[in-house]
């Protein structure tokens, strides 16, 4: 078994849509970044590479190279996750903790549970995603940004 933890935060940014686990989100405003900024698909991506010990995505996909400007984070996802398996390795599971203050999220919880799942070519229930506020404390209670947390747990192909 291999575990690996990721960490992501994108602060909040005008005229950008918000996706959050390859699912848009309606909100004021998005994510700032390179690609579409999927602050809970670039986590889950640096806790599956992690596993593998393979890197990050900052690696893997450099935020100075163009190609991926605005590039779709679920695709960088499925990419990664090739290499993975390549590297001869399995997803098992996920778990995801996503802490912002606005919006709620209950209502695309299952969504972003089925899109990374998809990406990751596994069943809904070994991908759990969780919403958390920061309880108004520090840049996130303010509003200003969103940060996660994954975890994914990989195991040797047999």
């Amino acid at each position: 078994m291999r575990v690996g933890i990721g960490y992501d935060s994108h602060r909040f940014a005008d005229r950008r849509k918000l996706i959050l686990g390859g699912v848009t989100v309606p909100h004021l405003q998005g994510l700032a970044g390179h690609s579409d900024a999927d602050v809970v698909a670039h986590a889950l991506t640096d806790a599956v590479l992690g596993a593998a010990g393979l890197g990050d995505i900052g690696t893997m996909f450099p935020p100075t190279d163009p190609q991926w400007r605005d590039a779709n984070s679920l695709e960088l996802l499925k990419q990664a996750y090739l290499r993975v398996v390549e590297a001869g390795l399995n997803f098992v599971s996920a778990d995801i903790t996503v802490i912002l203050e606005r919006p709620r999220l209950a209502p695309f919880i299952d969504a972003m549970r089925e899109k990374l799942a998809a990406a990751l070519v596994t069943g809904t229930s070994t991908v759990s995603v969780k919403a958390k506020t920061n309880e108004g404390m520090g840049w996130i209670g303010r509003g200003e940004g969103v940060a996660v947390i994954a975890v994914a747990l990989l195991d040797r192909r047999s």
